[in-house]
């Protein structure tokens, strides 16, 4: 597609035409895009910038993701220069830095241990579907894992001791995010990729505690495992999806939260088992750079977001230090 003097946008003669919905959809960015010299411009760039910050309802974006964007409007601009349609680089001309992100947690809405185990009964406790999901939400809370992850848990990825009493170890390799179809190969409605923020093939191995090694071995005795070896998958065998986990943990919220907690957000979600778990070891004395593995977190983005737990963990530290100092006369 070219753009002739006169703004018509036609095809070129010397390439084969697309079908008619790639050609309607070409036609309509053509005609809602500025051309790559005036995009470059200070005031677009910023607009730009702007735009990407900004979640659809309204909020700023997180850190990560407005991050991801930049990167992708960066590599635009610079196909743009390897295509001699751009000299430089304009993003490196423009001082602009993303809105800040409030990333720290409020804890007062994080449950505690009691309540993060009794919300994992209430939902084993909505039948088949909640018995088949309570090591699902298992995994979240004993080894901080994201959905993602667990729903591509496999149980070669799975070292559990016969002995119940004893540590397992679940190695991670994949991530299983929700998609549209539409964005698939297979047209799945979920996408496999790498563990978030990891080479492709990378493995993240994961200490299991005992609690969890016996919702896991009491699960795969159940239901068994999906084709290619997934733990947990929909009733046609498909990925868990975020809809019904979380209709089951709307239930459980009732169930185990006394009426007036019900109301607040306390455990409003069912990732708050994450930071439930990931907040136990830290007041546990874990070491941060152990519990980030553990977590998959980069240390920049665990220190962020669990600021406070950290920060309390200083005072124990100053007194670790005095008491060194004075032994030391």
């Amino acid at each position: 597609m070219i753009r002739q003097d006169d703004g018509q946008l036609v095809w070129r003669t010397d390439v084969e035409a697309p079908p008619s919905d790639i050609a309607q959809a070409l036609s309509w960015l053509s005609k809602h895009s500025l051309p790559i010299t005036d995009a470059a411009k200070p005031e677009h760039i910023h607009k730009a910038l702007g735009a990407i910050a900004i979640r659809l309802d309204g909020r700023n974006a997180a850190e990560n993701t407005t991050g991801r964007k930049r990167m992708i409007l960066n590599n635009a601009f610079m196909y743009a220069i390897e295509r001699d349609h751009l000299a430089v680089n304009p993003l490196k001309r423009v001082d602009w830095q993303a809105p800040t992100t409030h990333d720290e947690i409020d804890f007062r809405f994080v449950p505690d241990p009691q309540l993060a185990r009794a919300l994992i009964a209430a939902v084993q406790a909505q039948g088949p579907r909640g018995e088949h999901l309570e090591a699902f939400f298992g995994c979240i809370y004993y080894t901080a894992m994201r959905p993602a992850e667990i729903a591509a848990l496999k149980h070669t990825d799975c070292v559990l001791p016969n002995d119940e009493d004893e540590w397992g170890e679940l190695f991670l390799a994949e991530n299983h995010p929700e998609v549209a179809s539409g964005w698939t190969d297979d047209g799945s409605s979920y996408d496999k990729r790498g563990l978030k923020r990891r080479a492709r093939k990378t493995t993240r191995p994961v200490p299991a505690p005992p609690a969890l090694v016996r919702l896991l071995k009491g699960h795969k005795k159940r239901y068994g495992v999906a084709p290619d070896g997934r733990l947990f998958r929909a009733a046609r065998g498909g990925r868990v999806r975020s809809t019904e986990y979380c209709e089951l943990w709307k239930e459980a919220r009732q169930q185990a939260l006394a009426p007036e907690d019900a109301k607040t957000p306390l455990t409003e979600v069912p990732y708050s088992l994450r930071h439930a778990g990931i907040s136990l070891w830290i007041r546990a004395g874990v070491e941060p750079p152990e519990v980030a593995r553990r977590a998959g977190h980069s240390l920049a983005v665990m220190y962020r977001v669990y600021a406070k737990i950290l920060r309390g963990r200083q005072t124990h530290a100053n007194q670790l230090i005095t008491a060194a100092l004075q032994a030391g006369g």
